[in-house]
């Protein structure tokens, strides 16, 4: 997926309702261009593996281009980030990837919130729970929402939010 400089100007929001219209393959991929090194680095955290994750970012495109048809999805970051930390969860319970250094309390914790993998309404109640979050982060001032933004939205350590 080579980036696509014609949907550059365009939102996330923008791109999805582009890519609902037209189904085009090409506005999705421009969409999780963006965001493929967000879904790579949570694969590698997850499996600890490079061609592991390579497989499960190709795996979390395919299953995006189904649900972005499906669902109402406001803050897409976010959402893309829950979905494929579930979709990890799952291959490591499936058994097709060993635990590699990570502690069985966390995993066995995080699996039994969704034994399944997250429904639909658990998604899209996160989803909108993330969406009145953005919009009190919004009254903040600039520096304030710049501060939530890093350490909360990006992970960011609190010596990374300092710096």
């Amino acid at each position: 997926m080579a980036n696509q400089p014609q949907y550059k100007q365009y939102t996330d929001d923008e791109l999805i309702r582009l890519y609902k219209t037209g189904k085009d393959i090409a506005v999705a991929g421009a969409l999780y261009s963006r965001y493929s090194h967000l879904v790579f680095g949570v694969c590698m955290k997850y499996l600890k593996d490079e061609d592991d994750s390579k497989d499960a970012a190709m795996q979390v495109f395919e299953k995006l281009l189904k649900e972005l048809l499906r669902h109402e999805i406001g803050n897409f970051r976010p959402w893309l980030h829950t979905v494929t930390k579930f979709h990890c969860l799952m291959i490591l319970r499936a058994g097709k990837k060993e635990m590699s250094g990570m502690d069985p309390a966390v995993m066995e914790k995080e699996l039994s919130m969704h034994p399944s993998g997250p429904s639909t309404e658990e998604v899209l109640e996160k989803e909108e729970r993330l969406r009145l979050l953005e919009k009190a982060i919004l009254e903040l001032d600039e520096h304030q929402q710049k501060c939530i933004r890093l350490f909360y939205l990006e992970e960011k350590s609190y010596q990374q939010v300092s710096e």
